[in-house]
C-alpha cells in the first residue's frame, strides 16, 4: 500500500510547485507595475525643462545623429512631406540653441553638427520636394526655414571671424525673401505652387529680423509692412493667424488650427513682441485644454470646434494633436510661459515612454525620429533676436498632476490589493 501513496504525493508536489510559481509570477508582475507606476510618478514631478541645459537633449541629438546616419530622414521622406527637411532642419537647430548655450570656446561641436544639418538641406535630397520656379525659388517653406537654420550657423561664430560665404549665402537668400515678400500683394507666399500656409511666411520673416541682428540691416520695412498686412487678414473665428490662405490674396480659407499655430507661436516673438503676447494669449485661450482632467495638451482645432486629422497633426484623440502639443512647449518657454512649458515637459515624460541610457534618450522607443527631433528643438526654445514678451498669467498650477498621480499610485497599489484582502484576518 505505500506505494499506492506514491501518485498522491507526487500530485500534490506538482500542485505544490504549480502554485509557488504562480505566486512567483504574480509577485514579479506585482513589482512591475509598480516599480514602472513609481517612474511615471517621478516623471511628472522633476523638472524636464531647463533654459540653461535642457535635460537628456545631447542624448536626444545623439540618438538622432545615428538615426540620421542609418536613413531615417529617408525613412521620414516617405512618411511626411517635408520628412527629410524637418528632420535635418530640427536637429540642426537644437544644436544652434544648446551652442548659444556654450562659451563661444565651447561651440566648436554644435558648430559642426548645424553645419552638417544644414549641408543636407543643400542637397538633392533636401530640395527635391521643391519648386526652384516659385518666388523665391524653391518656395517660402524652404527657404525660410534653411535661411533661419543659416542664420543660426552664424550666430555661434564670432563676428570677427565668420565665414565668408556662409554669410554671402546668408545675404543672397535674406534679400531673395525680402524682395519677394516686397513685391506680393500677399503677406504669405507660397510654399509650393498655388498653395500657401501664413506659418511659413512666419519663419521666413523671423529669419529677416535675424539678419538684421546678425548683419547691416535691412529688412525692418519689410517686416513691418508685413505685419500691418497680417493684422488685416486674420481667421475671423479666432483672431489668430489662419491655417491656410487662398494664394496671391492671402484670404483666410482654413480656421486657424494648433499644429500650424503652435510654430506661429514660437516665431512671433522674434518679429514682434506686443503682437506676439496678444496672439499667444488668444491661442492659449482656444487651444490648450486638459482632456478629462489629465494633463494639459493642445487641440487641433479651437475648442467647440471639431475636425479631421491629417498628416501634420497625426490622429486626433478626444481633438489633441500629440504633435501639436510638443511644439507647443517650445512656444511657452518661448513667451516665458513657465509653468505651461513645464506642464507640458513633464507630461511627455511620462506619455512620451523615453527610453534612455547613458549616451542616448529616445521617446516611443524611437519609432518616430522626427518626434525626438520636434522635441529637442521644443525643450531648447527661447528668443533669438527678438525682446521677450512680457510674461503671461499663469495658466497651470503644480496641482494639474494630482489626478495623474493618484492615478499612477492607484496602479502601482493595484496588483496588491488581492494579497492584502486574503491576508487580512476577518471577524465573523
Amino acid at each position: 500500500m505505500p506505494l499506492a501513496c506514491v501518485p498522491a504525493k507526487d500530485a500534490t508536489g506538482r500542485a505544490r510547485g504549480k502554485g509557488l510559481f504562480q505566486s512567483w509570477v504574480r509577485r514579479t508582475a506585482a513589482v512591475l507595475v509598480g516599480l514602472g507606476a513609481m517612474v511615471g510618478m517621478v516623471r511628472l514631478v522633476v523638472p524636464a525643462t531647463s533654459a540653461d541645459a535642457p535635460p537628456g537633449v545631447e542624448r536626444q541629438l545623439a540618438f538622432l545623429r545615428g538615426a540620421l546616419d542609418d536613413g531615417a530622414g529617408d525613412r521620414a521622406q516617405r512618411q511626411f512631406p517635408e520628412g527629410y527637411f524637418f528632420l535635418h532642419a530640427l536637429y540642426g537647430l537644437a544644436w544652434v540653441e544648446l551652442g548659444t548655450r556654450e562659451p563661444p570656446g565651447d561651440r566648436a561641436k554644435a558648430l559642426r553638427e548645424a553645419r552638417w544639418a544644414l549641408g543636407r538641406l543643400d542637397s538633392p535630397s533636401g530640395r527635391a520636394p521643391f519648386s526652384p520656379g516659385l518666388a523665391p525659388p524653391l518656395g517660402v517653406f524652404y527657404r525660410g526655414w534653411s535661411n533661419w537654420l543659416r542664420g543660426g550657423v552664424l550666430s555661434l561664430q564670432p563676428a570677427q571671424r565668420r565665414d565668408a560665404g556662409e554669410l554671402r549665402r546668408f545675404g543672397e537668400d535674406s534679400a531673395a525673401l525680402g524682395s519677394a515678400f516686397d513685391r506680393s500683394a500677399s503677406p504669405y507666399l507660397e510654399a509650393y505652387p498655388g498653395q500657401a500656409w501664413p506659418v511659413d511666411s512666419t519663419v521666413a520673416v523671423a529669419s529677416l529680423r535675424l539678419h538684421d541682428a546678425l548683419l547691416p540691416a535691412r529688412f525692418g520695412a519689410t517686416a513691418d509692412r508685413w505685419l500691418r498686412d497680417v493684422r488685416q487678414r486674420l481667421d475671423p473665428r479666432t483672431g489668430l493667424f489662419p491655417h491656410r490662405v487662398a494664394p496671391g490674396t492671402g484670404a483666410p480659407a482654413e480656421v486657424a488650427r494648433g499644429t500650424s499655430q503652435s510654430i506661429v507661436q514660437r516665431f512671433l516673438p522674434e518679429i514682434d513682441a506686443d503682437f506676439a503676447r496678444e496672439q499667444y494669449l488668444r491661442f492659449r485661450e482656444r487651444y490648450v485644454v486638459s482632456p478629462l482632467g489629465l494633463g494639459p495638451a493642445v487641440r487641433e482645432y479651437p475648442k467647440g470646434m471639431d475636425g479631421p486629422g491629417d498628416v501634420d497633426s497625426g490622429p486626433l484623440v478626444l481633438g489633441v494633436s500629440l504633435s501639436a502639443t510638443v511644439v507647443t512647449l517650445g512656444a511657452a518657454q518661448t513667451h516665458g510661459d513657465s509653468s505651461l512649458a513645464a506642464a507640458l515637459g513633464n507630461y511627455g515624460e511620462l506619455a512620451g515612454l523615453p527610453v534612455g541610457t547613458p549616451w542616448s534618450k529616445r521617446y516611443a522607443f524611437g519609432r518616430l525620429p522626427i518626434g525626438d527631433a520636434f522635441l529637442a528643438w521644443s525643450k531648447t526654445a527661447r528668443p533669438w533676436v527678438g525682446r521677450p514678451p512680457s510674461p503671461p498669467p499663469a495658466s497651470v498650477s503644480w496641482w494639474w498632476r494630482l489626478p495623474l498621480l493618484s492615478l499612477l499610485a492607484l496602479v502601482g497599489a493595484a496588483p496588491w490589493i488581492p494579497a492584502l484582502v486574503r491576508r487580512r484576518p476577518w471577524r465573523g
